[in-house]
């Protein structure tokens, strides 16, 4: 699994961050998408899929 984000198109709902906290944060200077892990470990696969449902903008995308 691959996540990619869009920070452009994030509108720092923090519903990722919420979701999943070791994979994403948000920025402190404007509260965007920040990816930890492009690359995670299987433990958050669900996670990561669920963040991707839940986002508002459409943001984050997962490539499996």
């Amino acid at each position: 699994m691959r996540i990619e984000v869009d920070p452009d198109r994030c509108a720092g709902s923090g519903m990722c961050a919420l979701t999943d906290p070791d994979v994403f944060d948000q920025s402190d200077e404007d509260g965007t998408v920040v990816l930890l892990d492009p690359s995670p470990a299987a433990e958050h696969h669900r996670g990561a899929r669920d963040a991707a449902h839940l986002c508002p903008a459409g943001a984050i995308r997962v490539v499996e």
